[in-house]
């Protein structure tokens, strides 16, 4: 199979695709969120109303469109149904289609059999990168945890994906790169969670291993943009909070949604910012 026979036409509706993609994954990262950090199985039983325990049927479980449909209440009991549901699934669809946006090209690009199945493979692992990033910080916000089942299966997957991804390109330099970057970004979380105890919890240290690997394969500038990024708006964040008076400064403040917020500031535009900050800095 010549990888020309992707034509590049197709890069918008391959983007579209994903959208939709994204919108059935959000779907079900909303049992995600709210059985993992429980203990309960995501395979059974089926979804219910956690109201009237009355079994959601197949019309029921359209992303977005069902909940519109039935105006935000359960069809047997007319309970209220969370309006967190339509928009995790909404913000799943739009950040599929950024990831598309970001890394479909090469698919459509490539001269091979080889980079194309790479390129493939990178857009499969950073949309579950992706598919994580809601449904971690959809938890940590609300139960301020980052459940081992969802972050440890992310190094082996993430892991794998990527290397024979690296292996197909011949890109051994990305490879190495992964590994020292989950390598570092765990030693420098693991180092703030001992200096600083209860300021940073096993579930961040766990976590950045995870996104030192994905970042670490796309380049040093976008580890380092992520990792800045991460601590300047989740300061950001928590200074306005106290200004606010939200929260004071003792106040436990979850940070593994800003690890993931700057860890996509670093994929996204992770060389354009370090581009700009050495030009600006005479440096380049």
């Amino acid at each position: 199979m010549n990888a020309a026979m992707i034509p590049g036409s197709l890069e918008v509706p391959l983007v579209a695709l994903l959208g939709v993609l994204g919108l059935a994954v959000g779907s079900f990262l909303n049992v995600v969120i709210y059985r993992v950090p429980r203990g309960l199985s995501i395979v059974a039983p089926a979804s219910a109303c956690p109201t009237c325990g009355g079994t959601l049927k197949s019309r029921d479980n359209i992303p977005v469109v069902s909940w519109l449909l039935l105006k935000g209440r359960c069809r047997f009991c007319r309970a209220a149904i969370s309006v967190r549901y339509p928009i995790v699934e909404a913000t799943t669809a739009i950040l599929f289609l950024a990831v598309g946006w970001k890394m479909v090209a090469p698919v459509v690009h490539a001269t091979s059999t080889p980079a194309l199945v790479a390129a493939v493979l990178v857009v499969v692992a950073f949309s579950y990168l992706m598919a994580i990033s809601v449904a971690l910080a959809a938890i940590d916000i609300e139960l301020h945890r980052l459940p081992n089942a969802i972050v440890l299966p992310a190094l082996g997957v993430g892991g794998v994906l990527l290397a024979i991804a690296g292996l197909l390109n011949g890109d051994v330099d990305a490879l190495v790169r992964a590994a020292v970057g989950a390598v570092l970004l765990f030693a420098f979380y693991l180092t703030l969670a001992f200096v600083q105890p209860g300021g940073m919890g096993m579930g961040d240290v766990k976590l950045a291993g995870v996104l030192g690997l994905f970042l670490g394969f796309l380049g040093w500038p976008g580890l380092i943009v992520g990792v800045a990024a991460s601590f300047l708006l989740g300061g950001l964040f928590g200074v306005a909070l106290i200004l606010l008076r939200k929260v004071s400064r003792t106040s436990g403040i979850p940070f593994g949604p800003w690890m993931l917020v700057g860890a996509w500031v670093g994929v996204f535009a992770g060389s354009a910012i370090a581009d700009g900050y050495l030009s600006s800095a005479g440096l380049i």
